[in-house]
Order: C-alpha cells, then sequence, then structure tokens
C-alpha cells in the first residue's frame, strides 16, 4: 500500500508547503485537493497553469501523484478533474454521491449520474472512486453495495473512508470485508463518536479515535489491496502550521505501525 495524504491538510497554505512537509514526514505521495472552499490547491479552472508547478513539486519532494479529490457530483468539474489527471499521470479521482440519505429518487439520481460519470472517467483511462458518505445517497454498506452493483464500468470504483462508516452506525472492518472486490481508493482517518462531523483535526489523526483501524488494514492487506491509503484530515485551514505538520506526523506514524502489525511492511 502507498501512504499519502490529501494536501487539504494544508488547506490553509501554500500547495509547496504540503508536499514539503508530507515529504519531511516520510509520506510516499500525496491526493491533490480540489475541495473549494478549504483550500486552494488545485483550482480545477487552473488546472493547465497550475499543472507544471505540481509536476515539479513531485519530482522535487520525491512524492508520488496518487489521486484528486473533487467533492462534487458535477460533471464539469468531475470532467476538468479526469483532464487533470491525464496531463498529471494520476490515476484516481474521487468524488462524493451527493443527494439524500434514505430517500430511494435521491439514491436512483445519483447511481445514474455517477454511471456517467463512470463512462467519462473510462473516456479517459482514469480511474473514478466515490465513497460513503455521511448525509448523502450512498452513506453505508447497503447503499454502496447498490452503487456498485448498478455501475459496471471497469473504471468506476469504491473509496472507502472508516470514519463516514463508522458515524453510519457500521463496524469499518466489517464494512471493507463486504466491499473489498470494489476498493479502488481509501480515504483513512480516525473519529470519536458518531456525530455528523469528523471531529476537530487533531482528533481525527489516526489512533486518537475508536476505529479499529490495525483491522480495517489487515482486511486491505489480506485481500492483496496494493493502492493508496491517504490519510484526509479536514477543518485545519486555520491551523498553525505546526499544528498540521504534527497531525500529519501523528498520523503517518500510525499507518506505518498498522501496515507493519499486518505484516504489510
Amino acid at each position: 500500500m502507498k501512504l499519502g495524504a490529501n494536501s487539504v491538510l494544508f488547506g490553509g497554505y501554500p500547495l509547496e508547503t504540503a508536499f514539503r512537509m508530507l515529504a519531511m514526514a516520510g509520506y510516499d505521495g500525496i491526493e491533490l485537493s480540489a475541495i473549494d472552499g478549504m483550500s486552494e490547491h488545485l483550482v480545477l479552472s487552473e488546472w493547465q497553469a497550475l499543472a507544471p508547478a505540481i509536476k515539479g513539486f513531485s519530482a522535487a519532494y520525491g512524492l508520488t501523484l496518487l489521486a484528486i479529490e473533487q467533492p462534487l457530483r458535477e460533471a464539469s468539474k468531475i470532467e476538468q478533474a479526469l483532464q487533470a489527471a491525464v496531463d498529471l499521470e494520476i490515476p484516481i479521482v474521487n468524488c462524493g454521491p451527493g443527494g439524500k440519505s434514505d430517500d430511494a429518487a435521491s439514491l436512483r439520481q445519483a447511481i445514474d449520474e455517477l454511471g456517467n460519470l463512470a463512462q467519462r472517467a473510462e473516456h479517459y483511462g482514469v480511474t473514478l472512486c466515490v465513497k460513503a458518505h455521511v448525509g448523502q445517497a450512498v452513506y453505508n454498506t447497503p447503499t454502496t453495495l447498490q452503487m456498485v452493483e448498478a455501475i459496471h464500468s471497469p473504471a468506476f470504483g469504491v473509496d472507502m473512508d472508516p470514519s463516514h462508516i463508522h458515524r453510519a452506525n457500521e463496524n469499518p472492518v466489517e464494512a471493507i470485508a463486504a466491499v473489498i472486490e470494489h476498493v479502488r481508493h481509501v480515504h483513512i482517518r480516525d473519529c470519536l463518536g458518531r456525530q455528523q462531523g469528523p471531529g476537530k483535526p487533531e482528533l481525527q489523526a489516526n489512533g486518537r479515535g475508536e476505529i479499529d483501524l490495525v483491522g480495517y488494514i489487515r482486511v486491505l492487506h489480506q485481500h492483496g489491496y496494493t493502492g493508496p491509503l491517504n490519510l484526509e484530515i479536514i477543518g485545519a485551514r486555520t491551523y498553525a502550521l505546526e499544528q498540521c505538520c504534527t497531525i500529519a506526523a501523528e498520523a503517518r506514524g500510525h499507518m506505518q505501525a498498522c501496515l507493519q502489525a499486518c505484516g504489510a511492511r
């Protein structure tokens, strides 16, 4: 597995700062944040102008470009993200399902639109991944299974995030085992409690919450998963750089320990 982190953790700082600090913390790669309002890293309307610098940062700091996250199920934004992914040689674009939980019509619409987006991803040779998200149409294991059973594109996969599954009142270790054959990307963070949000950034750091992340990563390893394991910490845009670095380093150490505990490193 490739240990990476989403640049959104350093959303209050320039993208090069995220590269530099994640490289110092020992990560293998980086996921570029295209999350409006949380960062100004990969601004999709400007991706062509930004691409040369991003390639330079990747080479200078030795971080593989693992994925792009653009959370909206919006065709124009996904199209731009896919184009950027091709140019930057990034294999995965992550997005959210959108819609409303426990609403059959909303789920149908989400699946239909995601199916169309998967066709666009297939056209570009990029994998589109979608994760269950608290409050949205796909939010737990049953709705995730409905989604993957309906979308058959080889360019479509599941992005598993244990914190969302935990907040859907499920056991993330059992949940990952149920969908593992469809998993192409993993967003990882811890969570303390089952409230709507994931909590303060420092409490999202792996090992600070109550999710069995060792068991979660063990299931991935046992099933031969070799894709990205990208830390995603949100809400730290106003944090001091020292705080962001501490979170990144603490979480990376925990991820490494989990991999060692299950024989993956």
